[in-house]
């Protein structure tokens, strides 16, 4: 099978880097062939901090992955994620080329060219130009005008932009790792491709991927983006705070908080309890899962808290009748999707 029919796809996130590989058979059907993971040491809210950890955790999740898939990994997309990213929905307007005024693909470049013509600071640049809609002679609404016939053309896009340092560390790593990046991705994005039907995506749906280190988050409405944000908070941030909490490290908290953690006390019966295991030769104690909910709660609520604010500068918070879609390993905890509903005060579901 050629190299250009498989497609491989790396998260680099802040508590783990996870790999994948899918083939593209003949009815254009991507077929999962290979994962990999890594925990990942070289990172903190998504951003890459030590470049030698980072790589090897990179190399490792491909490797994997290379191995289960069998195929020959070279161009890989990597996701990018932190609360660096920054978002502008911008605006773009030419007249129609050609003596019989039918727009063409170069009256959609040259649009769309128009519309990313931003003053940019030197340390940012631009990740994704994401098209929301065209405009000819007025008339709005319009996905894809190609054959169209109009003497003014317009486009509304979603621009995203990163740190221009964020971008070239993880290009960097990969190409330590002995990779070459075919396309940088921004996180949320690449999530709402694979959890999202087009109905939500036509109503209006916010998404939510609740990593380690960050919550990223995507609107849509009426089939395109048109906000993106990214909060500092994340999953990593709830085991902090039961590992204070409980006293115990944050690798036992880690494993304490899958096992038993509820993101809503009232879940949680009074009479369960929970083993903490000692450290350094102390015994082992017990205490009641709701202590564990009691410490999760506040912390999940902050962050939707947080997430619903960003939601609100969105204009389209009101419109999100398909209400939000939770992803990420942040989300897995039980009571999380109705701890959001109550927050957020719109439908909340985990994505699948």
């Amino acid at each position: 099978m050629s190299d250009e029919r498989v497609f491989v796809g790396l998260d680099i996130g802040t508590t783990k880097i996870a790999a994948v590989v899918a083939r593209l058979d003949e009815y254009n059907t991507l077929n999962i062939a290979g994962v990999g993971t890594s925990p990942s040491h070289g990172l903190r809210r998504g951003v890459v901090i030590n470049i030698e950890k980072t790589v090897q955790s990179i190399t490792k999740a491909l490797e994997q992955a290379q191995l289960m898939s069998g195929c020959h990994i070279e161009n890989i997309y990597a996701g990018i994620a932190g609360d660096h990213i920054r978002s502008i929905n911008s605006k773009g307007v030419i007249a129609v080329s050609g003596k019989d005024k039918i727009i063409t693909q170069n009256d959609i470049n040259r649009v769309v060219d128009a519309a990313k013509a931003i003053a940019l600071p030197m340390d940012r640049e631009i990740i994704h130009i994401l098209p929301q809609e065209f405009i000819v002679d007025d008339q709005d609404g319009i996905k894809n005008p190609i054959g169209m016939a109009g003497t003014r053309l317009e486009c509304e896009v979603h621009i995203v932009t990163a740190s221009s340092a964020a971008v070239h560390n993880i290009a960097n790593c990969v190409k330590q790792a002995g990779y070459n990046v075919e396309e940088i991705v921004l996180e949320p994005y690449a999530s709402s491709l694979a959890v999202l039907n087009i109905d939500e995506l036509d109503l209006g749906v916010a998404i939510m991927d609740m990593g380690g280190g960050t919550t990223d988050i995507a609107v849509f409405l009426d089939g395109s983006i048109r906000f993106t944000s990214v909060l500092g908070l994340g999953g990593e941030h709830v085991t902090n705070d039961l590992s204070h909490g409980l006293r115990t490290p944050m690798d036992q908290a880690e494993e304490i908080k899958k096992k038993h953690g509820c993101a809503l006390q009232g879940m949680v019966s009074e009479d369960e309890l929970v083993v903490v295991k000692g450290i350094h030769g102390r015994a082992p104690r017990e205490i009641a899962r709701s202590v564990l909910s009691a410490i999760i709660e506040p912390r999940m609520e902050e962050i939707f808290t947080l997430a619903l604010k960003e939601l609100e500068k969105s204009d389209v918070y009101d419109s999100l009748a398909a209400g939000v879609v939770l992803t990420g390993g942040g989300s897995l905890l039980p009571g999380t999707a109705e701890l959001a509903e109550r927050v957020m005060g719109i439908p909340a579901k985990i994505g699948a």
